[in-house]
C-alpha cells in the first residue's frame, strides 16, 4: 500500500530542492516513489503541476517505435513513425499516471500564490533516516495518508526545522 504525503514550501524552487533529496534517497534505496509531483499557484491564480513522468513524451516514444516496427510491415514506415507518435503521444497526454491530478489540483487552490506544495507518493520508506535528510528544508504538511503516529513525526519535524529559520526578507 502507498502513502499519500503533501507538504507545502514557500516556493517551487524549494520543492524541487527537497524532492531532488527524496530521488537522492531511492537510489540509496531509503525510500520508493511511485510518483513526485509539484504544483504551484501562479500569480494570476491557476494551478500548475510539475510532473514527474511526462507521459505525452513517453507515449510519443513507444507510438513512434510501434508506428515504425508496423510501418515496416507494410513498406511504408516514414507514415508509421507519425502515425504512431501522434496516436501514442495523444494516448499519453489522456492517461494519468500516479496521484490524480485533479485531486492535487483542488487541494492546492488554498495555496497563496508563488507557494508549491510536492506531493509525494510513497511505496515503502525508512521514515527516520528519510525524515532527518528532508526535515531542515521546513514545509508545512498539507494532507497525507499516514497513520496518527508518523503523521504526528513528520509534522513535528518539520515545524522544528520552521521555527529555527530566520524569516526572509526580500532585498530593495
Amino acid at each position: 500500500m502507498s502513502d499519500l504525503i503533501a507538504i507545502i514550501y514557500p516556493s517551487e524552487a524549494k520543492a524541487e530542492e527537497v524532492r531532488q533529496r527524496l530521488f537522492k534517497l531511492q537510489k540509496e534505496y531509503l525510500i520508493t516513489i511511485s510518483d513526485a509531483v509539484i504544483a504551484v499557484k501562479t500569480e494570476t491564480g491557476p494551478v500548475k503541476l510539475n510532473q514527474f513522468v511526462n507521459t505525452t513524451a513517453v507515449g510519443a516514444v513507444s507510438g513512434s517505435f510501434w508506428g515504425l516496427l508496423i510501418g515496416v510491415l507494410f513498406l511504408n514506415p516514414i507514415l508509421g513513425v507519425i502515425l504512431g507518435a501522434a496516436s501514442g503521444a495523444l494516448g499519453g497526454a489522456l492517461s494519468d499516471y500516479g496521484i490524480d491530478d485533479a485531486f492535487m489540483k483542488d487541494l492546492s487552490t488554498s495555496l497563496q500564490p508563488g507557494n508549491a506544495a510536492l506531493f509525494v507518493l510513497v511505496k515503502n520508506m525508512t521514515a527516520d533516516k528519510v525524515l532527518r535528510e528532508i526535515q531542515d528544508a521546513g514545509g508545512t504538511v498539507l494532507k497525507t495518508s499516514l497513520d496518527d503516529s508518523k503523521e504526528q513525526k513528520l509534522r513535528e519535524a518539520l515545524a522544528r526545522a520552521s521555527a529555527e529559520q530566520p524569516p526572509q526578507t526580500d532585498a530593495a
